[in-house]
């Protein structure tokens, strides 16, 4: 689960981390109201899940109040990534001497967290290692024990020169960590951590991934969750138990099992093919699991051909049968659809499909050849 910028501040501010006054609005009179509040320059910002927001027009600065309002009623309602914007972020605009980067990862390689320091920030952190690896330092954490002061402090050696800004520095980073672990994140970013003229260190923007496990035991931090700005397909898929993620082309997979979604992708991309998505419709045998996802991929205009990829265990193949039939019967399916079942209640599968005019394969490779070259005509 992905936080707006706004909700990041406020986890920040809570850890104790610098963090500029702003405020949240939803209308231009709003937005008017708060830079007037704020006094000066401000900056109106989109708030979306989406990267890339000031080069599609979502962060403007304003000199005054009537300039914000103005801003704030060409951003709001417009679309950024496929995202409507619905809420802005003002904030005083920033005297900036210097732009740094920091971070901590879920980092599955070492299997611990991962402090990341950049001197080069205001850009893309995969940018900077890109082009610059030099320019960024790596340190895992020991969960049990956290982020040491004198780990923290090798970190600000590396960002800053100055004693006084690597003692700061230190201290926001050991606050950082401190708020990865208090919202259970995946990702935490500072993107830029700023110095001010002054020689004061404080975090510009914020950037704060959530690992869906966690939400259970966190029902604070799941409340913060903004259906609005998420995928519709994705909020259903969660809403009906599927494990989700839309991907750019053309043939749409429904698999059960994580495992064999990855192979099917892998054969599709082998086959010459581009996967529309991940979808793992579980071990359960629910027919209604498979309406759900038919109706999601069918959703994607991008889709022209579906593979379903059941190995039969848990999952009653004949269940999937008898979801394939009431889906397509339900949405009226205009591409074609290639289906693959083997396992548990394979023949009874089969007759299912037959009496409902679909033919089944049992030979994954066979299958995901058809559906790639049925996408490819198509297309």
């Amino acid at each position: 689960m992905n936080l707006h910028e706004y909700q990041a501040r406020a986890v920040l501010k809570a850890a104790g981390i610098p963090v500029p006054d702003g405020d949240v609005a939803a209308t231009p009179a709003e937005v008017e109201a708060i830079a007037r509040r704020l006094g000066g320059r401000v900056v109106v910002k989109a708030q979306v899940h989406a990267g890339g927001r000031g080069k599609a027009g979502g962060v403007k600065l304003a000199a005054d109040p009537a300039e914000a309002r103005k801003h704030a009623e060409k951003i709001l309602g417009m679309t950024i990534k496929g995202l409507t914007v619905q809420k802005v972020l003002v904030v005083p605009a920033a005297d900036i001497a210097s732009e740094s980067y920091a971070g901590v990862i879920l980092d599955r390689a070492s299997q611990r967290p991962v402090m990341m320091v950049s001197p080069a920030g205001g850009v893309d952190i995969e940018e900077v290692a890109a082009q610059t690896p030099d320019k960024i330092m790596k340190l895992p954490v020991d969960p049990r024990y956290g982020l040491l002061p004198h780990q923290a402090m090798r970190l600000g050696f590396f960002l800053y020169r100055d004693l006084a800004q690597v003692r700061a520095a230190a201290t926001v980073l050991q606050q950082l960590y401190a708020a990865f672990v208090t919202v259970g994140a995946s990702l935490v970013e500072i993107n830029p951590l700023i110095t001010t003229p002054a020689g004061q260190v404080v975090a510009l923007d914020a950037k704060i991934s959530v690992d869906d496990n966690e939400l259970e035991r966190r029902p604070h931090v799941a409340a913060l969750r903004d259906v609005s700005a998420e995928d519709p397909a994705e909020v259903k898929a969660r809403d009906a138990g599927l494990s989700f993620i839309k991907l750019e082309g053309s043939v749409g997979c429904c698999v059960n099992g994580a495992g064999l979604a990855m192979a099917t992708m892998d054969l599709v991309k082998y086959y010459g093919g581009e996967p529309a998505n991940f979808l793992d419709i579980g071990g359960s045998s629910n027919p209604d699991k498979v309406v759900t996802a038919l109706e999601i991929i069918t959703s994607d205009r991008h889709v022209k051909a579906i593979l379903f990829n059941i190995f039969g265990g848990i999952t009653r193949c004949d269940d999937v049968a008898n979801g394939i039939v009431t889906a397509t019967g339900r949405t009226g399916l205009k591409v074609p659809i290639v289906i693959r079942l083997t396992g548990t209640n394979e023949d009874l599968a089969v007759s299912i499909l037959q009496r409902a005019g679909f033919s089944a394969l049992t030979d994954m490779d066979e299958a995901v050849k058809r559906a790639v070259e049925l996408a490819g005509r198509a297309a």
